[in-house]
């Protein structure tokens, strides 16, 4: 069966819609992970690998059918850097794909446990995260795709072959290219899938900050168009974008794409690079100026709520998102809440 029959097939046997689940450092932060380092989420990789596996099953537990691995900003240079041998480094990266296949087995045994139904058992997918240059640079330049004069579409090609390699070799259910920044690094995602004869149902989602343009400011649309015209995607979309500009995007992507929209928004913060912290927008999610508004109305994690978040689902849903889930600053506690949204609809 081909990739896109085999992903049509799963959406309508999920009633047209999957749920995506939400920030994984985010929660590893909650469950108290010191993360503040250049190789964010993929240190617990090496420091407490239990973690990310228990990160995993909650959000299993909390309804979503897809969990992505922590391998965002899992790159052999990064690891190499910690002076891990290369050797070590793959092994990491596998070991990403490792544990959320354990997370998954033994959500699935005790659901099985509970008497369930094998046809009403819920699906539980692993995909495997690829983020761009500008993760491994750890200097925010994923929020910006300015990676500079001298960057070329085959020095990015050179930078994720092996890794796209690796994680496919460990047989993930899906691969998920994140935040994408720009036209250049789809370029190269698309030409590597082909090279390398990935096989592999793949996913890609870009990031924006205006709803029109990816974060770059290369035209959304095109972006899109390009991701979706390669045989081994099955899904694109947008991730760690405001709320705000999502309904926007789906319906552009619409314009250029017959294939499934996928969504999974940041809380509606901004990532300062250089402070190494989020940070609240400029603007509300309802597009009010911050200054305009009283300091009362203001919430201590400057984010969206997430019952605001969720208020987006239905909107999200009947605009032609076939998969929601959340980003940076959501929890399980949105994923649920997103779950049981799409339930009762």
């Amino acid at each position: 069966m081909r990739k896109e029959e085999w992903f049509q097939n799963l959406l309508k046997q999920s009633g047209g819609c999957l749920v995506v689940d939400g920030g994984l450092a985010t929660h590893l932060e909650h469950l108290g992970a010191n993360i503040n380092d250049p190789l964010w989420s993929a240190l617990c990789l090496i420091k407490n690998p239990e973690l990310v596996r228990q990160v995993h099953r909650e959000y299993l537990e909390a309804g979503a059918h897809i969990i992505i691995t922590a391998s965002y900003q899992a790159t052999i240079p990064g690891f190499c850097s910690r002076g891990l041998s290369l050797a070590e480094s793959e092994e990491l990266l596998r070991r990403t794909v490792l544990l959320a296949v354990e997370a998954r087995d033994a959500f699935r045994k005790s659901q099985q446990e509970k008497d369930i139904d094998d046809k009403n058992l819920q699906p539980a997918l692993v995909a495997a995260s690829i983020g761009s240059y500008g993760a491994y640079l750890a200097d925010g330049s994923e929020y910006s795709g300015i990676y500079g004069p001298e960057m070329t579409l085959e020095k990015l090609k050179d930078f994720h072959r092996r890794r796209l390699q690796v994680v496919a070799e460990a047989k993930p259910d899906l691969i998920a290219f994140e935040t994408t920044p720009n036209k250049i690094e789809a370029q190269a995602y698309v030409d590597l899938l082909r090279e390398e004869a990935i096989d592999v149902p793949v996913w890609i989602t870009f990031n924006s900050k205006d709803g029109v343009n990816v974060v770059s400011g290369d035209p959304f649309e095109e972006c899109i168009g390009l991701a979706a015209s390669c045989p081994s995607v099955v899904a694109v979309g947008i991730n760690c974008t405001p709320p705000r500009f999502i309904h926007g995007l789906i319906l552009n992507a619409k314009k250029v794409t017959t294939k499934p929209i996928i969504i999974y928004p940041n809380s509606g913060e901004m990532w300062d690079g250089e402070k190494k912290e989020w940070v609240v927008s400029h603007f509300c999610d309802n597009g009010v100026h911050i200054q305009d508004l009283p300091f009362s109305f203001l919430h201590p994690s400057t984010g969206v709520s997430d019952t605001d978040f969720v208020s987006y689902v239905h909107k999200w849903r009947e605009s032609g998102a076939s998969l929601i889930g959340g980003c940076c600053r959501t929890t399980p506690k949105t994923i649920r809440a997103i779950s049981e949204a799409l339930k009762r609809r």
